[in-house]
């Protein structure tokens, strides 16, 4: 089957297709945003880059730089749009089904293009916010309203996605909730730490828009006192969680690691080691982090938002469920719980490692995944005759 993908340049999409490596499938990607460079990780992937701008004006970056209306004038004659190279490439490329990852950036701009071409099957694959979130703003919705009733298939990251998708006209099929990058490579032969072995707090970082990590900051700082025995770290920290902690002292503590932007290696290395993991947020899909603390044995503490993280957390059982991310009470009490009973700790981290961690094993999502385009492949071979 060919299929066209429609993607920003991300690590999720980049995971995600790979899981197509050495399949018969042959795949063609389209850059929306045109970051201009090919990847070498998905080098098996034909990838169309660079297309955006019709030629390189003189004095382009000095306007970038300084005259920001006008290099935006000129960037609407100068360069091309999404939908033209989109239709180019379908043209050429003689796709059975396009995939578009994220409804705004890869579904909205293409959707009088695929209205033409009703042969083609179309996928959309919904992520994080995508659908939860942006359901709440005018001008998305009217997105969302104007895409899904044309979408014949969709993946997501949760099951909560697939329903809302329903309340919008959505008609087609669903192909069934995994996590956003596909599965996660597990070293079975490692050994993890048990819980009472862990001395780290772990905290996500994130304030921006949809992230309240300020809030878990507040109450770390409320719980000092009881603290002092375990280090506390934040990763992934924004620029208002960094100010927040040098502001409020946090920064000065003995037992206290604030880090921004790092490798997924080293988020790994940091939830092996970590008794508790807490991310707080006010929307998302299937938080990746939350996935990550699984595997790596963390406890989980995990905010809930349109009951998504409730798919693979059951409250009590194998982690806690934030209900309100800005109830400091509520989150405080959770955190004493879980630092003062070990064998709430173990009881979660046995359910974890035996239950969820293999469903999350890349080679066991693959299997899943593959069979999903496949079955498409079978339908399309079915319609087309």
């Amino acid at each position: 089957m060919k299929i066209l993908m429609v993607s920003m340049f991300a690590n999720h999409f980049f995971n995600w297709v790979d899981q197509l490596k050495a399949s018969h499938h042959e795949v063609l990607w389209i850059d929306v945003f045109d970051n201009g460079k090919k990847v070498e990780k998905i080098e098996w992937v034909q990838q169309t880059v660079n297309w955006k701008r019709k030629f390189d004006y003189p004095g382009r970056q000095f306007l970038k730089k300084n005259f920001n209306y006008a290099y935006n004038v000129l960037s609407e004659i100068f360069e091309k749009k999404l939908a033209e190279i989109f239709e180019e490439k379908l043209v050429e490329f003689k796709p059975d089904v396009v995939q578009s990852f994220v409804l705004f950036s890869a579904c909205a701009p293409i959707l009088n293009v695929m209205k033409k071409y009703p042969e083609v099957r179309w996928i959309y694959s919904a992520w994080g916010n995508d659908l939860y979130y942006f359901q709440n703003e005018i001008a998305y919705l009217k997105d969302i309203k104007n895409v899904l009733p044309y979408v014949d298939y969709m993946f997501a990251d949760c099951k909560r996605d697939y329903h809302i998708a329903l309340k919008y006209s959505f008609q087609g099929e669903f192909l069934g909730d995994f996590p956003g990058g596909g599965g996660y490579e597990l070293d079975k032969n490692k050994k993890l730490l048990m819980p009472k072995e862990r001395n780290a707090i772990l905290v996500k970082g994130y304030q921006d828009l949809f992230g309240e990590c300020i809030p878990v900051l507040k109450v770390l700082q409320n719980l000092r006192e009881k603290l002092d025995s375990f280090e506390i770290i934040i990763f992934g920290a924004d620029s208002q969680v960094v100010v927040y902690a040098e502001e409020s002292g946090m920064t000065n503590w003995s037992n206290f690691a604030i880090f921004g932007n790092i490798g997924r290696r080293e988020v790994m290395d940091l939830m092996e080691r970590s008794r508790i993991y807490i991310g707080n947020s006010i929307s998302d899909g299937m938080p990746n982090t939350l996935l990550e603390a699984i595997i790596s044995g963390a406890f989980p503490i995990q905010s809930n938002p349109g009951g998504a993280t409730a798919e693979i957390i059951e409250d009590r059982l194998n982690g806690f469920l934030i209900e309100d991310p800005l109830d400091l009470e509520s989150i405080s009490d959770l955190i004493i719980r879980s630092l003062g009973d070990i064998e709430v700790l173990n009881r979660a981290y046995s359910y974890n490692q035996e239950k969820i961690r293999p469903k999350l094993e890349r080679s066991y999502v693959k299997k899943k995944v593959l069979e999903k385009y496949n079955k498409v492949e079978s339908e399309v071979i079915s319609i087309n005759g």
